[in-house]
């Protein structure tokens, strides 16, 4: 039996995330005209939320029961986790009853630790440090709208976060360039700069990541568990926003992408979603695609003797 987790993007080969993309896109277009596809009857998906979420519980939550299975939806005040039970005592329980597990959590550590102490599959949905869930969503969504994004320029403008950290290595897992805008204090940390120094760079303004960019992603200047912080990051961020005059100094095809929830007027313009080359809907619905491929991937896997 081979024991995969999917917790970071390097937790899988390139020529792996290939298959995924490939096989979201396969499953899109199955879903989008009204076949059924039922692998997995009878398996049992646990969904551990210590962060809220909207597209994150509704896409696995969907995606499982379209694949046949089912899942149970587990937050902090549902379980013994959040009254101080041992991550690894919980692990040991919750995976001799499931068939696959995924966590939306703060420290990184969290779900490593489950993992190791898991008999199932475990998907990292969001820590402090990645998401490597909604990097699959957001190349299934530039390969269906540009190609291959080998090659190409990626511009992050915005805080150096979780998000930021998974694009750092997807730029070493599939080949592009990745331009970062950050304000001071707001950077990447530095270990993953310096790991992926040669795919990852840090320029000095949002003007200078955008220029030639043939991607251009952003998220919310204050993340959950940072509200307190709003106003100090709205001065920090001010010309970090996205909007029609950054997407001119791009290339003319540039995508435009936002992880949601977004908010107008702050780190994105009031019509930035409805620009022209704004992919954001497709972006979101790909969680959906992209999760159950990577769903499947991991069931077949450990189905392998």
């Amino acid at each position: 039996m081979a024991l995969r987790h999917f917790l970071t993007l390097r937790d899988l080969s390139s020529a792996e995330l290939e298959r995924i993309i490939s096989r979201a896109q396969e499953l899109k277009k199955l879903q989008h005209s009204h076949q059924t596809y039922q692998p997995f009857i009878g398996k049992v998906l646990g969904m551990i939320f210590e962060k809220s979420s909207t597209r994150t519980r509704v896409s696995f939550e969907a995606g499982m029961s379209q694949l046949g299975g089912s899942a149970i939806f587990l937050s902090s005040r549902d379980t013994q986790l959040g009254r101080g039970e041992p991550i690894e005592d919980s692990a040991r329980v919750i995976s001799s009853m499931l068939d696959i597990v995924m966590i939306r959590t703060f420290g990184h550590d969290i779900v490593e630790r489950f993992a190791s102490y898991s008999k199932v599959p475990v998907i990292n949905a969001l820590t402090d440090d990645h998401h490597p869930c909604q990097l699959l969503a957001d190349i299934q969504t530039f390969v269906e709208h540009r190609g291959s994004i080998q090659g190409k320029t990626v511009a992050w403008i915005g805080d150096g976060n979780n998000m930021c950290n998974s694009y750092i290595e997807a730029a070493h897992m599939w080949g592009f360039k990745l331009k970062i805008a950050s304000p001071k204090g707001y950077e990447p940390q530095e270990r993953f700069l310096t790991e992926y120094a040669h795919c990852a760079e840090v320029v000095a303004s949002a003007e200078d990541a955008a220029v030639n960019a043939d991607l251009i992603v952003t998220d919310v200047w204050a993340s959950m568990g940072q509200e307190e912080e709003q106003k100090i990051r709205e001065k920090a961020f001010a010309n970090y926003q996205v909007n029609e005059n950054l997407m001119q100094l791009a290339h003319s095809d540039c995508l435009f992408m936002h992880c949601l929830p977004a908010h107008r007027g702050e780190e994105i313009s009031e019509h930035m979603l409805e620009h022209k080359n704004a992919v954001v809907w497709d972006e979101a619905e790909n969680r959906l695609h992209a999760q159950k491929a990577l769903i499947e991937f991991l069931l077949k896997e450990q189905q392998k003797t």
